[in-house]
Order: structure tokens, then C-alpha cells, then sequence
């Protein structure tokens, strides 16, 4: 059975589109549209050798980030590892 086509609605602004993506059918969708790439073999996990690693963070910092990841539907320490990422991303850019 083919798959049924998905209608991704437009956007008036960035704001509005980001609010859609990051709603119950804008998540809904992007699963989809992953789902079907994987299944069509049109992406490939890449394999990222990961260190565990210890951190002495305060507990003020971590109870907001576990607040910020339930918003977002995220782990906390996935949210946190995001984080972190995305910070060395810029600093390596700006540097």
C-alpha cells in the first residue's frame, strides 16, 4: 500500500513554522518523513564514538534544564549533550 502524500502547510513567518514543527503534528510529521527516508534506505545512522564523561553541575542549572527538555519532549541529558554541541559549534566558528 502506497504511502499517503504529507501536506506540510506554509508559513507566514519563522516563528509560525517553528511553532508547527514543534507541535504534536509538526513532531507527527517529522517521524514520518524520517520513518520514510529510513525505510527507503535514504539515510544512515552515522557512527559517533561517544565517551561517557563526569560533571559536577549546580543543581539550579540542572533542574532548568530538565525543565526546558520536558517542554521540548527531550531527555534532559540529551537536551544538555544538544547544548553543549551547539555552544562548541559556534565558539569553533567564531574562533
Amino acid at each position: 500500500m502506497p504511502n499517503k502524500p504529507i501536506t506540510i502547510p506554509k508559513f507566514r513567518t519563522a516563528d509560525e513554522e517553528a511553532g508547527w514543527w514543534e507541535s504534536r503534528e509538526g513532531k507527527r510529521v517529522a517521524t514520518e518523513l524520517m520513518q520514510r527516508a529510513v525505510d527507503t534506505g535514504k539515510v544512515r545512522r552515522r557512527r559517533i564514538t561517544l565517551k561517557t564523561v563526569t560533571m559536577r553541575l549546580p543543581e539550579p542549572d540542572i533542574e532548568v534544564a530538565k525543565d526546558l527538555a520536558f517542554r521540548k519532549g527531550l531527555p534532559y541529558q540529551t537536551y544538555i549533550k544538544m547544548l553543549l554541541h551547539e555552544a562548541i559549534e559556534k565558539e569553533r566558528r567564531s574562533a
